[in-house]
């Protein structure tokens, strides 16, 4: 087996490769037939690898696979801790083939390389940012406090492959809390869903949610983590524990359905709250919106120190809800329910202010939102960013705008995962 170009590859062709740099994505990149042959995105594999990949994928422009056999291994593989990582196995977990400091070193290299290519960003400008990923407080197991289980047809719960909608059953998932790992929700059939869902607060509440069959299926390809669907297909059923949550973060209890959006990882609310803090730096009077705002955690931290009017913007139902619920002991804060392109444009909220926290999708805030932010002329922006291509792309229009990024900080939320969590300053130019 060579690396030598495959005429007409098809699925299942083995083929020899050194691999390459990570990609965002949770894979290396590799080529077949020399340094200009194909790209193939290697997953299960690590940068200086020499590896037999397994093609999975057939693209016009590049191919996937898996590395199924490693011929010349690098010194930061390490034995996955999880019978189910590995390739055909569990697709939620990217990285537990690679040692824990050098899944930092390598998730940092993909940040640089996106703030690079579709930043616009200069290596100098790179180096200068000093860009690297923090660790959170514990370790990379039984740190995750919302798994969803989807259910296949034999009513057995389990994690999807990667890119699939192939169920694979698991008795347990080791990246979650020790709390859910206890749950006997995978030694049972679920016959009448779709997916379970449990979440462990850091309130110390434990709920289990089914989600009936029928209802919107996660898409694969698309979704950003197998664990989570982040739009969450309809409403769940409480099948146990209670119907209203406690989180406690930024000094204060949060009460939230147990299917509400919340950050995955038991430390990542304070530790991306003390972050927005210390790069906005609010003075008290200042006026600060909250965009994408959820059940208002940036708002209630930037409120208590400003003292002033803060806005939140936020377009679900149930995190409107939320936040109004949540922040009622806060005269200064307003809750508007609205996208928040929508709110912009149609002046639903208007300048001046001084301090913005940009908290969108995976998707990212786009052009739209960027420019109308810049247009508001507020002192600073936090952008708080869970996929770093995202970031990358409106960091470039601001940039377009006038804007610099003065400095950036990113965080491993997601140990043995490719995601990682970013936080931005942003400033004007002049």
């Amino acid at each position: 087996m060579t690396d030598e170009p495959i005429d007409e590859p098809i699925e299942g062709d083995r083929v020899e490769v050194t691999v390459g740099a990570p990609a965002h994505g949770g894979h290396c990149v590799a080529r077949i037939g020399g340094p200009h042959g194909r790209v193939v995105f290697v997953r299960h594999a690590l940068p200086g690898e020499r590896v037999t990949v397994e093609l999975t994928e057939l693209h016009k422009g590049y191919l996937r696979g898996d590395a199924v056999d490693v011929h010349e291994a690098s010194a930061d593989r390490v034995a996955a801790p999880c019978a189910f990582a590995h390739p055909g196995g569990c697709g939620g977990c990217d990285l537990q083939h690679v040692a824990p400091d050098a899944q930092l070193r390598w998730k940092a290299a993909v940040v640089r390389e996106l703030l690079g290519r579709m930043g616009g960003l200069s290596t100098e400008r790179i180096d200068e940012l000093d860009v690297r990923v923090r660790p959170l407080p514990g370790g990379p197991l039984g740190w995750r406090s919302r798994v969803r289980y989807a259910v296949d047809a034999a009513g057995r719960p389990g994690l999807l492959q990667h890119r699939s909608h192939q169920v694979v059953p698991v008795d347990r998932c080791l990246i979650a809390r020790p709390e859910l790992q206890k749950l006997e929700v995978t030694a049972r059939l679920w016959p009448d869903a779709a997916a379970v869902e449990v979440v462990a607060s850091t309130g110390g509440d434990v709920s289990v949610l089914s989600r009936p069959a029928g209802a919107p299926a996660l898409d694969p390809a698309a979704a950003a983590d197998p664990l989570v669907d982040e739009d969450n297909g309809g409403a769940g059923v409480l099948v146990d524990g209670p119907a209203e949550i406690r989180e406690l973060a930024a000094g204060r209890e949060w009460l939230l359905p147990p299917d509400g959006f919340w950050q995955v990882h038991p430390a990542a609310a304070d530790t991306l709250v003390t972050a927005v803090l210390e790069l906005l730096r609010p003075a008290p009077g200042e006026v600060s919106w909250d965009l994408y705002g959820g059940a208002g955690l940036f708002a209630a931290a930037l409120c208590a120190r400003t003292g002033a009017r803060t806005t939140v913007v936020e377009s679900s139902p149930d995190a409107v809800a939320a936040a109004r619920r949540n922040l009622a002991d806060l005269s200064g804060v307003e809750v508007v329910a609205a996208r928040v392109d929508v709110a912009l444009s149609r002046r639903r909220i208007t300048a001046p202010v001084d301090l913005v926290v940009l908290d969108p999708p995976r998707a990212g805030a786009g052009a739209k939102v960027v420019r109308a932010i810049a247009a508001a002329r507020p002192r600073a922006v936090a952008y708080v960013a869970c996929d770093p291509a995202a970031l990358s792309r409106d960091v470039q229009t601001f940039a377009a705008e006038g804007w610099r990024l003065a400095e950036l900080r990113a965080y491993d939320c997601f140990p043995m995962t490719q995601h990682i969590e970013c936080v931005a300053l942003l400033l004007p130019d002049d």
